[in-house]
């Protein structure tokens, strides 16, 4: 995985040993030091192949790994990207994931439908400002999608006007505030937040890469004096269980589920049937690219305007959380 300590990952950890030892097989568990760390992955993937293993399952740092996952499948490793698909995506034999810009283009959808044509004033807090990561740019630029607000090139954050008009349910203007890296996690969700409100005290629309980052932003806005949830709403993607009991808590009012879980499990049984002599898997998205595990939109607060994924309750998210 990227790392050991995002509670995303932790979860994915957590079910491939468990989904392992059910299955007999010989897992090896491994991830960078932390978010960035393309090196750490790499030195994994070579011990990977000098081991001998049948597969690798990975959520990918960057393109900086392509080349150690292109060295595993030549030496005859299956391999499986979880969560973050490659660039290009053929780098490795398949990808179990969420739809991410699906995923963004949720809550995206749900930020129109709530603002009803007032203005967005958005702050949109990113992983990265010096690297290209697909699952950073495909949540962003999906949400600002789903806004009905046009973004360019997919692959480019910050490329879109500064200001206009978002067109989703019923419309309106749109400014936006900010842009800031914050790590994908709550310290730089924080400070990145922080970093907005310095900027334009007047945000009422925040958009957050994922739930740590979330929380993070929401200590700055009630550090701020805002009351989220009515002066600013706050949006996000993971759906892991703290993030969903935040939901109905109040402190983020939608956020995309996805299913780390079932994304390790399946690649499991995936490079176990093959090890065995079995078909691999085929790819089921619409664009034919990758094994799309699902989405769900968790909030308590549904809008008509949402219509690539299913909204469900806090309650059924808690109760289908990771973490």
């Amino acid at each position: 995985t990227k790392d050991s300590t995002n509670a995303f990952f932790v979860a994915m950890q957590e079910g491939a040993r468990e989904k392992a030892a059910e299955l007999g097989v010989d897992l090896t568990v491994g991830s960078g030091q932390a978010e960035g760390d393309a090196q750490g992955q790499i030195d994994l993937i070579e011990n990977a192949i000098a081991a001998g293993q049948d597969g690798i399952l990975i959520t990918p740092m960057s393109v900086n790994v392509n080349n150690a996952i292109q060295d595993a499948r030549d030496a005859g490793l299956y391999v499986i990207a979880l969560d973050t698909p490659t660039d290009p995506p053929d780098v490795v034999d398949i990808t179990f994931a969420t739809d991410n810009c699906l995923a963004g283009e949720a809550i995206g959808q749900w930020a129109a439908g709530k603002l009803n044509g007032e203005k967005a004033v958005i702050a949109r807090l990113i992983i990265f400002d010096d690297r290209t990561v697909s699952v950073d740019y495909c949540r962003d630029n999906g949400f600002l999608r789903g806004m009905g607000i046009d973004i360019g090139d997919l692959t480019v954050i910050g490329d879109e006007p500064e200001s206009g008009n978002y067109t989703t349910g019923a419309g309106g203007e749109y400014e936006i505030a900010c842009v800031e890296a914050t790590g994908a996690n709550e310290e730089g969700g924080r400070t990145g937040m922080e970093t907005c409100l310095s900027i334009n005290p007047d945000i009422n629309v925040v958009y957050t890469i994922n739930e740590p980052t979330a929380f993070g932003a929401n200590a700055a806005l009630e550090a701020a004096g805002k009351t989220i949830g009515e002066d600013v709403f706050v949006v996000s993607v993971d759906g892991g269980l703290a993030g969903v009991e935040e939901v109905q808590a109040g402190g983020i009012q939608a956020t995309s589920q996805q299913y780390p879980l079932l994304m390790a499990t399946l690649g499991l049984e995936a490079i176990k049937e093959i090890a065995e002599g079995g078909a691999p898997p085929e790819n089921t998205s619409a664009d034919g690219t990758f094994f799309d595990t699902g989405v769900a939109l968790c909030t308590d607060d549904p809008m008509d305007t949402v219509t690539v994924a299913p909204q469900e309750t806090s309650q059924y998210c808690i109760d289908n959380a990771w973490g």
